[in-house]
């Protein structure tokens, strides 16, 4: 006798049910087909990665500092890694850093500790999908905020400001995942002055900031805060994160939270709750390469990247039709696509892959809805060649669907 089938989906919380594969990951599957050259997965390039220094770091740590290495350690993370962070920032203090395992967390425990269901939280039109996909399951509202090419319109935030509370505004000022767009000096001011006037907290997510291929680096959104501020942490609005993610490499998952005292307390009482810490050894290792073997890393990530972006520029300038409009990335990892309005993305992927060439479509970026046709590229992973053929095909692709 069979026991009868038994659905467990009624087990499910409310909040499970919002949550959904992501389409960035989902996508990333077709990277295991030799054939296919993919512009999809917004992958940091690996043949790139630091791997006899992060094997040098990791025997290092081990042979000098092996038991501490392999022990439970402080949610806080490894003080002389949170301290190296400080100094990085000028006035902080290292007690306001907190170490999460990958950007990723950090990203849910705000959403952990700041939503609550029906809290209105303002995102860029578009965003950052792993964002939308943290904080949905706290059941926020979403309210969209709309931007240009130099990021966040300031005076259509102010005009929403006046009409609802949002109770934070989620923003990557540095080469935006997934337009490549930076903002401009003058907007970062003026948003950091209008949340400020307003109390609303301001969230800035800063992955690719390193990653600048030319001009000049702007001040993080969160320096202007403390400036704001008048240099008093504990009144900073301005929270902070940033990762080793796109510098050293992903798999050591080490990134870090700066936020005022109030809010860096609750953050690490919800880390305790998740993971108790990130990892004792990934911490010691990345402390390790900080000093000699960062710069030269990121150096050398910025020019591969750079040389990438070129080619991609040049060749979309070569194979697109006149219609297809794209933004020009100063740094990071993404550019972006507006396709006539008829188009639409996700039904051009399918044909794309017939044609060897994945890209992610641009819906899932808009909270709201929108955005149909747009679509991102990435082109950390792929060589000259690939760029060329890739483009080529998608150019093609495009122009069959005019």
């Amino acid at each position: 006798m069979t026991a009868s089938l038994v659905q467990w989906d009624h087990l499910f919380a409310d909040r499970a049910r919002r949550i959904t594969s992501s389409t960035i990951r989902e996508l990333l599957k077709l990277t295991q087909k030799p054939d296919i050259i993919s512009f999809a997965g917004g992958l940091p390039a690996p043949e790139l990665f630091p791997v006899q220094e992060v094997a040098a770091a990791t025997q290092k740590v081990l042979n000098e500092q092996g038991a501490q290495a392999l022990q439970y350690s402080t949610t806080e993370g490894h003080a002389p890694l949170r301290q190296w962070i400080a100094a990085q920032h000028g006035n902080v203090d290292a007690d306001n850093i907190l170490l999460v395992s990958g950007s990723q967390q950090g990203l849910d425990l705000l959403g952990k500790i700041l939503i609550n269901p029906g809290d209105l939280i303002g995102v860029e039109t578009p965003t950052y999908l792993g964002a939308l996909q943290a904080f949905s399951p706290y059941e926020p509202e979403y309210v969209s905020i709309p931007t240009d090419e130099e990021g966040i319109n300031t005076e259509a935030l102010e005009e929403l400001l006046k009409q609802k509370k949002l109770k934070f505004i989620y923003a990557i000022p540095n080469f935006q995942n997934p337009t490549g767009r930076t903002m401009s000096l003058e907007r970062r001011k003026k948003l950091v002055e209008i949340t400020g006037r307003y109390g609303v907290l301001l969230l800035e997510d800063d992955p690719y900031g390193k990653l600048r291929f030319r001009g000049d680096f702007p001040p993080s959104l969160f320096s202007l805060g403390l400036e704001y501020a008048g240099g008093d942490e504990s009144q900073n609005h301005v929270i902070y994160m940033s990762t080793f993610s796109k510098t050293l490499t992903p798999g050591l998952r080490v990134a870090w939270v700066t936020a005022n005292p109030t809010i860096n307390r609750k953050l690490v009482q919800a880390k305790q709750g998740a993971d108790l810490h990130t990892a004792t050894l990934n911490q010691m290792i990345v402390f390790e390469l900080v000093h000699e073997v960062l710069g030269r890393q990121t150096e050398l990530v910025r020019k591969v990247y750079g040389e990438r972006r070129q080619f991609m520029m040049e060749a979309l300038g070569k194979y697109l039709p006149a219609e297809v409009s794209h933004t020009d990335p100063e740094g990071g990892m993404f550019l972006w696509l507006t396709l006539p309005e008829h188009m639409k993305s996700t039904e051009l992927l399918k044909q794309a892959v017939d044609y060897k060439v994945a890209f992610v479509p641009g819906l899932p970026f808009f909270a709201l809805g929108g955005g149909e046709n747009t679509l991102r590229l990435s082109y950390s992973c792929a060589n000259a060649d690939q760029i060329d053929r890739g483009i080529g095909a998608l150019g093609e692709v495009i122009s069959k669907n005019l």
